[in-house]
C-alpha cells in the first residue's frame, strides 16, 4: 500500500508557496477518506517558514495518529460516510465560507479523495440534508455506477461539480488526487469539486428516472430547466488551475505485481477500471482462475491475477421466511457487507472448491461498504467448511450477507482504516 500512502507521493507535486513579496496565502481545502493522511503529508512536506492554514474534512475514524514532533496547521474533522450527516453539512459550510476574500495573490491546495462526495455535503437549493440522506441510499442500493452516482451528487451540490473552484476566484487553485474511480477522471473523483463539469442536469434527471428515485418536485423541476447546472469546461474560473493525480489504482496494481514477480510468480494485470455486479465479475474471476489451475487458460501456473476497479451491489430483498442454511428463517433483512465480499461470495460459488486457487479481495481504504473489514478471503476449501458449519453460500447471496457468512467461517480481512484509497483491489493466487 506503500504506493498509494500520501506521505510517499505527494511531495513531487506540491506547488511553491506564494512569493512573501505578494503577501498571499496558502489555504488548504479538501475532502475524502485520504484527506487527514494528506494534510498531514503536505504539513510535513510544507516549508516551516511558509504560512499554511485550512480544513479537510475525512470519514469517521480515518484520521490517522499525529508524527511525534509534527505541527499541526491544518484542522481536520471528521463526517459520515457512505451517507452524509450534519457534521459533513457543517464541514462544508466553513470549507465554502473559508473562500470569501481570497485574492489572485492566494493559493488554494485542495486535496481530493474518494469519499469526499459524501463527506463534503452541501445540498442545493430545495434540498435538506435529509433528502440529500434519503437519495444517497437509493443510489448505493439501485447498482448506480459512481460515473451515474456522482453525476447526480454534482447537481444537486452548492459545493461539488467544480463550484468550489468557482467559489476560490481569482486564487490559484492546485488540485492534488487520490484516484478511487476508473479511469482516473479527476472530475468524477468525490464528484469534481474543484473540476469542470461537462455533464448536464439532463444526464442527472435520466439517471435519477432510470433507477426509480424520487427527488421533490422543485428540485425536479429545476433539473428539467438546467437551473442546476454546473460550472462548465472553459470556464474562466478554471483559468490557470492544476489538477495532480498523486496515486492511482493502476500505480498500486502495478506495484503488487513487482512485489508478486520478486517472490517467482507471473503477474498479469487485468485492468484497474473493472465495474458490473460484484458477483458477476467474481464469476468472471473464476472462469479464469479455474482454466488456469487446470492448465487450459492464458494464464499460466503459478500466478498471480490481479484486478481493481469498483463494481456494484444491488440490494435485493429476501422474501418473509428464506431459509438461511442455519436452521432459520431471514426476517425480510438485509445482510452486511460490500462489494469486496459480495465478489469473493461470487468468486466462491463459481469456483466450486477448485483446487490451488486463493483469492482476496478488499476496499483499499481499508472499509468494506460499512463495515470493520476490509474484504474476505476465498480458500480451495471455503464452501466445505462452509458446508460443514451449515451455511449455503446461495442464501448468503440472496440477501447480499457477505459479512455474515465469511465471518461465520473467520476469513473476513480486517486492516482497520489505511487512509488512503485506490479503490477495490482483487488478488487470485493459483498454484
Amino acid at each position: 500500500m506503500q504506493r498509494a500512502l500520501p506521505l510517499h507521493t505527494t511531495a513531487e507535486f506540491l506547488p511553491s508557496p506564494p512569493s512573501r513579496e505578494s503577501g498571499g496565502r496558502t489555504l488548504v481545502l479538501g475532502a475524502g477518506k485520504a484527506g487527514g493522511a494528506m494534510a498531514q503529508a503536505v504539513e510535513a512536506l510544507w516549508p516551516a517558514d511558509a504560512p499554511l492554514s485550512g480544513l479537510v474534512v475525512t470519514r469517521y475514524g480515518h484520521t490517522p495518529p499525529r508524527p511525534a514532533g509534527l505541527a499541526q496547521r491544518i484542522e481536520v474533522v471528521e463526517a459520515a460516510h457512505p451517507v452524509p450527516d450534519a457534521a459533513g453539512l457543517a464541514a462544508a459550510q466553513r470549507i465554502l465560507a473559508l473562500t470569501r476574500g481570497l485574492s489572485k495573490d492566494d493559493l488554494v491546495l485542495c486535496l481530493i479523495s474518494g469519499g469526499g462526495s459524501a463527506l463534503l455535503t452541501l445540498p442545493a437549493d430545495g434540498l435538506t440534508l435529509n433528502d440529500k440522506q434519503r437519495i444517497n441510499q437509493a443510489l448505493l442500493k439501485s447498482g448506480a455506477s459512481i460515473v451515474e452516482m456522482n453525476c447526480v451528487r454534482k447537481h444537486l451540490s452548492r459545493i461539488k461539480g467544480g463550484r468550489l473552484a468557482a467559489a476560490c476566484a481569482p486564487a490559484r487553485v492546485v488540485t492534488l488526487t487520490i484516484s478511487d474511480v476508473p479511469g482516473d477522471d479527476p472530475s468524477v473523483i468525490a464528484s469534481g469539486p474543484t473540476v469542470a463539469d461537462a455533464s448536464t442536469c439532463a444526464d442527472a434527471l435520466a439517471i435519477l428516472r432510470r433507477y426509480a428515485i424520487d427527488i421533490p418536485q422543485g428540485v425536479e423541476a429545476q433539473l428539467a430547466s438546467g437551473a442546476l447546472e454546473t460550472p462548465k469546461p472553459g470556464g474562466a474560473a478554471f483559468a490557470g488551475h492544476e489538477i495532480h493525480l498523486i496515486a492511482t489504482p493502476q500505480e498500486s496494481l502495478e506495484a503488487a505485481a513487482a512485489t508478486a514477480r520478486a517472490a517467482g510468480l507471473t503477474a498479469y494485470i487485468l485492468s484497474d477500471e473493472i465495474e458490473g455486479e460484484s458477483r458477476e465479475v467474481g464469476k468472471v474471476h473464476a472462469a479464469l482462475a479455474r482454466a488456469a489451475a487446470r492448465g487450459t487458460g492464458a494464464f499460466q501456473r503459478p500466478c498471480v491475477i490481479l484486478s481493481g476497479g469498483e463494481t456494484t451491489v444491488t440490494i435485493r430483498k429476501p422474501a418473509q421466511g428464506t431459509p438461511s442454511g442455519r436452521g432459520e428463517a431471514i426476517e425480510s433483512r438485509p445482510g452486511r457487507g460490500g462489494r469486496a465480499g459480495e465478489f469473493c461470495l461470487g468468486l466462491a460459488q463459481a469456483l466450486q472448491g477448485q483446487p490451488r486457487v486463493w483469492a482476496l479481495a478488499a476496499d483499499t481504504d481499508g472499509i468494506d461498504g460499512v463495515e470493520d473489514n476490509a474484504g474476505a478471503v476465498v480458500t480451495p476449501d471455503t464452501l466445505a467448511r462452509a458446508g460443514s458449519a451449515g451455511l449455503k453460500i446461495d442464501s448468503f447471496l440472496d440477501r447480499n450477507d457477505a459479512y455474515g457468512y465469511f465471518s461465520a467461517l473467520g476469513d473476513l480481512l480486517v486492516t482497520g482504516p489505511t487512509h488512503t484509497n485506490v479503490n477495490d483491489f482483487r488478488a487470485i493466487l493459483v498454484l
